[in-house]
């Protein structure tokens, strides 16, 4: 894996309460996914800036990424995360 950057994410109050709220496996499936950010199905939101989203599954997580830190803002179920 030369080469690859691999960032640790910063976690926001109301993500880490999400994730928290989560069956076991689920959390494990989305934590997996957020430390292997920048990779995987990974999609930039149109008219937000440096926001993106993350599919995992049934689950969005919606992260910043500003120069080369990560920030996770909200890990939702894909149908209210695309409500805000």
């Amino acid at each position: 894996m030369s080469g690859v950057t691999i960032m640790k994410p910063k976690f926001d109050r109301i993500a880490v309460k999400q994730i928290e709220a989560l069956d076991k496996a689920i959390k494990q499936r989305i934590k997996v996914g957020i430390y292997k950010l920048p990779a995987g199905d990974v999609v930039k939101l149109k008219g937000y800036g440096n926001q993106f989203r993350l599919r995992i599954g049934g689950y969005r997580v919606i992260f910043t990424m500003v120069d080369k830190e990560i920030i996770i803002n909200e890990v939702l179920p894909r149908g209210s995360s695309y409500k805000n």
